[in-house]
């Protein structure tokens, strides 16, 4: 069965910046799984696996504006320590989910803290990078009626 919308892909990747760092990998731990169209995996990858077929390898590459977009220094800003109320040390990689402005959260990242101010980072921790992947397709087969309205894979390799 070839890749297509409201289909079930399982596959293995790794997952490396444009330095050959990895990142992210399934190896060690169960396949990722997702429903191809629903909007599971960045744009870059699930546009890349479509038309595929179970046992598939290969490699993509996915630039920042069909992963997590280009970083936005807008979105660093300096707050006050204060408004970390009830967190008694404060360290740079520490990450937050921040009310936003139109009444949604967002994660920030802390990168900096000096005396007084907190330097805090809305971007996504990939934004502004290339995404290398080396994927191999394990498993495609039809979601069933169940996932397509959950949105998402049920059972093994997915959310129950």
């Amino acid at each position: 069965m070839k890749i297509a919308k409201n289909s079930v892909v399982t596959i293995e990747y790794t997952l490396t910046d444009e330095g050959g760092e990895i990142l992210d990998t399934s190896k060690g731990r169960e396949p990722l799984s997702y429903i191809q169209g629903m909007g599971n995996i960045i744009p870059g990858l699930e546009n890349s696996l479509d038309g595929r077929l179970a046992g598939d390898k290969f490699m993509v590459s996915v630039q920042p504006a069909d992963a997590y977009g280009e970083r936005d220094e807008k979105r660093v800003v300096k707050v006050a320590r204060d408004r970390f109320d009830g967190v008694d040390e404060l360290e740079v990689g520490m990450q937050f989910r921040a009310e936003g402005g139109s009444g949604g959260s967002q994660i920030v990242t802390v990168t900096a803290v000096e005396n007084d101010t907190v330097t805090i980072d809305a971007n996504h921790p990939l934004a502004g990078k290339t995404l290398n992947f080396d994927l191999e397709v394990v498993k495609v087969r039809q979601a069933t009626a169940e996932e397509i309205s959950h949105g998402h894979v049920l059972g093994p390799g997915g959310a129950l």
